[in-house]
């Protein structure tokens, strides 16, 4: 794929403006899933005839002189943990195949389609997201576009392959741990973790109900914005959404932003990370004029509480499950769970405390800045199948050790955007760390960035 991939922005511009129509934009899509999916195995379902009935009726829609959404015409796809009407949650797991149809869609996706968007399909994920590489047992591996035989990154792997092969210009994932942004950065896009609360997820597949986030992936900022805000508000069908409106980001990309305090995260966020990791958070860094390095208090500790929290609740979640089909489970997923279930309580109140702790430690902090940077992931995506790697002569579990630095950070729900520095061979991300509820300033600091040319996607070229 040599030509520049469109962008959400551009397609839903061609549409209202009648230069192009919904259906011309959504078959496009069709023909490049049927064209490329084959070898990045990012797609689950395509749902064909439900995009193409879409993008007929905006089209008739805008024939009629109607008024037409942000998204008119612009093509997506959702994790599948996503609820779509017709097609069992599978969450990327092998039992959820027996569960009936969803009777509707995710309140996500009815968002992005009343903003004109039209879904093409559901993506392959990492088993009930516990995952950061990208491969799946059941379906097998989402590939990288930028080298067939590197892992997408988990657990939103689907989405990051698609987004970064320009089958679609945006898709949404979820993010517990690091799940956006670690095929963010391995598949060299821009990835949004909002604030915990921020975007509803009732009708998805839970994993961790206190630590689950659901977010967009897409190869410009802009098009990043123009979701966020076709999704944005309040949902009584997700107790944890409930408390803000509408905070329209879009508009205010272009806004300066000299005088924004952005330090680099050290510490524990300078630690176990290969020479692209740190060159790339040195080229951001340079590019924002930022030197001061802020030390995040026990941020290991964090980690390894998140590691208690995560495997504890999910462990809740799926015991029935265990009880009943252990043999189903992918088994590194299964004996994860199992410790979880196993975990002492003691030890969990304890991971409870010290995160309200860590919270008020960053609150802190966020007095005194306004943006943090710290690697999104610490090396470029590792070979598919690859168990270790090896940093300064010590082996590290690939697994474990991939969302070193994104689980310090999803663990109190800080919002997030990672934006892709395109390296050579690979691109690899930087996080964009504000305070909750500032995403308006992450996407403003990743669209200067992105217009510096410091930050951008690559073209596809692995496949």
């Amino acid at each position: 794929m040599s030509a520049k991939p469109e962008t959400a922005s551009e397609i839903a511009s061609a549409v209202a403006g009648r230069k192009m129509s919904a259906l011309a934009a959504t078959e496009a899509a069709l023909a490049r899933i049927e064209r490329h999916d084959n070898i990045l195995n990012s797609f689950t379902d395509v749902t064909a005839e439900r995009a193409r009935a879409k993008a007929r009726a905006i089209d008739a829609d805008i024939a009629a002189g109607g008024k037409v959404g942000p998204l008119a015409g612009v093509p997506f796809a959702v994790k599948n943990l996503f609820d779509v009407a017709g097609l069992s949650t599978r969450a990327g797991s092998k039992i959820n195949r027996d569960l009936a149809p969803a009777r509707r869609d995710a309140t996500l996706i009815e968002r992005m389609e009343a903003a004109g968007a039209v879904l093409v399909g559901a993506l392959n994920m990492g088993e009930y997201a516990y995952d950061f590489t990208g491969e799946n047992i059941h379906d097998g591996p989402s590939r990288n576009p930028h080298d067939t035989t590197r892992m997408s990154g988990g657990s939103s792997g689907g989405s990051g392959s698609a987004v970064g092969g320009a089958l679609v210009p945006i898709a949404l994932g979820s993010d517990t741990n690091g799940s956006i942004r670690v095929p963010s950065s391995f598949c060299g896009i821009f990835g949004l973790k909002p604030t915990y609360g921020r975007l509803s997820r009732a009708r998805s597949f839970p994993f961790v109900a206190s630590l689950d986030h659901l977010g967009p992936f897409a190869r410009s900022v802009a098009d990043l914005a123009l979701a966020y805000d076709a999704m944005q508000g309040p949902d009584a069908d997700d107790g944890a959404c409930t408390t803000r409106g509408p905070e329209p980001v879009a508009p205010l990309l272009d806004v300066s932003i000299s005088g924004l305090r952005v330090a680099i995260a050290g510490g524990h966020f300078q630690k176990n990370v290969f020479p692209e990791a740190v060159e790339a958070v040195s080229r951001v860094a340079k590019a924002l004029g930022a030197t001061q390095v802020v030390d995040v208090p026990e941020a290991s500790r964090a980690r390894a509480a998140a590691y208690v929290i995560t495997t504890t609740e999910g462990a809740s979640l799926h015991l029935d499950r265990l009880r009943k089909r252990p043999n189903d489970f992918d088994p590194a997923v299964r004996d994860r769970l199992i410790a979880g279930a196993m975990v002492p309580a003691p030890l969990v109140d304890r991971a409870q405390k010290f995160r309200r702790w860590y919270r008020a430690q960053l609150a802190e902090i966020f007095r005194s800045v306004d943006v943090l940077l710290a690697p999104a992931t610490p090396c470029t995506a590792p070979k598919l199948g690859q168990v270790n790697f090896n940093l300064d002569g010590v082996e590290l579990p690939v697994r474990a050790n991939i969302g070193i630095h994104t689980q310090p950070i999803s663990f109190i729900g800080l919002p997030v955007v990672a934006v892709p520095v395109p390296l050579e061979p690979l691109p690899i991300g930087v996080q964009i760390i504000c305070a909750p509820w500032r995403e308006d300033i992450a996407l403003r600091v990743a669209h200067a960035l992105e217009r510096m040319g410091v930050v951008a996607a690559p073209v596809p070229r692995g496949f």
